[in-house]
């Protein structure tokens, strides 16, 4: 008793530092892999290699994601969010320093992206149960939006990138400069909080393991669907006859699209007091008819399908990681790791098997695919509410 008057627990952090630091450290989480993207031109003519060389980049990085999120989410839970937060921040740096040193060949660069992988992985069940331990429950929607958000403004930093150092100064200094933006996540982290209690985190969670499984493989069809919009859209809007400058207009308008709808989902999330698995199934739904409008010809469908494609296909993560941690207060970095590795896994596979589609059947069809996917997402969502804890 005496040793705990002399030696209080620090504080629990502040809510809007919490959520602050859980989007500073999102974003320097996925830093790496949207980096490579938005350099894909200047990094491909140095170290050779094709628009299929960068899809299997990013399909490695976020397979390894999924690999990596279950260990994450139990590092998370046994050594708290500001350790594997941290760890990621200095994942994150070290692999895009090395990149910009030691990447003199498209294999190099690909075991790096993989390491990198495991960055976003730790940095997204670092700020998973950051914001669950210090955001009050009615505020948690809001919060979980918010960083999932951050993640669309990612890829705003790796193009602000291009001109501005990449143009200028070589894609290696764009990536040092990451680097650096990377680290200033750090003092977002609360510098000391309270070390969790010791608890069977695994055993409870494993009570509802089924019915997250089921979200987590509902979350694959619908990553995989919806992360078509970012891959294809650009390419599928120059194939059916748009300029290459309004096609780009189209993946802008989506990316804010998407920013805004994250956010807005997240508010009206903690206006309700429950139903949100069953409401991400809905906007599945109308995402899917989003994608499908994509195959029709005329800039009608095209806008209307983007503006549902990203306005509701794929506005749900911070959603599905809110609803997670509602139902698993006491274990939510390792239950928000069971479904964010279906995120991953569809991050993985979506491009690589609608790229193969839209290559042998042209992007009709593989909209038409991904629509379909979408839909099966969302029959899973409904038959997950029934085996969920309410």
């Amino acid at each position: 008793m005496a040793d705990t008057a002399l030696h209080p627990a620090p504080a629990p952090a502040r809510p809007v530092r919490a959520a602050a630091g859980a989007v500073a450290v999102t974003i320097a989480s996925v830093l790496p892999v949207f980096l490579v993207g938005g350099l894909a031109v200047q990094v491909g003519e140095d170290l050779g290699f094709s628009p299929a060389g960068l899809g299997l980049a990013v399909s490695v990085y976020f397979g390894v994601g999924a690999l990596a999120s279950v260990p994450s989410g139990a590092l998370a839970e046994r050594y708290g969010p500001a350790l594997v937060a941290r760890a990621a921040i200095l994942i994150s740096a070290g692999s895009l320093l090395a990149m910009a040193a030691l990447a003199r060949s498209f294999p190099v660069l690909l075991g790096l992206l993989a390491l990198s992988g495991t960055a976003n992985a730790l940095g997204q069940m670092g700020s998973n149960a950051a914001l669950a331990r210090h955001v009050p429950p009615r505020r948690q929607g809001l919060s979980f939006g918010v960083k999932q958000a951050a993640i669309p403004v990612s890829t705003l930093l790796a193009g602000v990138a291009v001109p501005t150092v990449a143009l200028t100064a070589g894609w290696r200094w764009a990536f040092v400069a990451a680097a650096a933006a990377a680290l200033a996540a750090w003092a977002a982290v609360p510098v000391r909080e309270p070390r969790p209690a010791r608890r069977d985190a695994g055993s409870r969670a494993s009570r509802a393991t089924g019915a997250l499984v089921l979200v987590g493989v509902a979350a694959t069809l619908a990553a995989a669907a919806a992360n078509a919009l970012g891959t294809f859209l650009v390419d599928s809007s120059v194939d059916r006859g748009l300029a290459p400058g309004p096609a780009g207009l189209t993946l802008t308008l989506g990316s804010a699209v998407c920013v805004a709808a994250r956010v807005g989902a997240g508010w009206l999330a903690d206006r309700r007091s429950g139903g949100h698995v069953a409401v991400i199934a809905g906007m599945l739904v109308v995402g899917a008819g989003g994608l499908g409008l994509l195959a029709v010809a005329g800039t009608g469908p095209l806008v209307v399908g983007v503006v549902l494609g990203f306005g509701l296909g794929w506005a749900w993560p911070g959603l599905m990681n809110f609803a997670v941690v509602r139902l698993h207060p006491q274990a939510p970095a390792a239950a928000t790791s069971i479904t964010q590795t279906g995120v991953y896994a569809g991050g993985c596979l979506g491009p690589l098997v609608l790229g193969t589609v839209a290559a042998q059947t042209g992007y009709p069809a593989m909209w038409a695919a991904a629509a379909t996917a979408m839909l099966l997402a969302a029959l899973l969502m409904l038959t997950a509410t029934r085996l969920l804890p309410r």
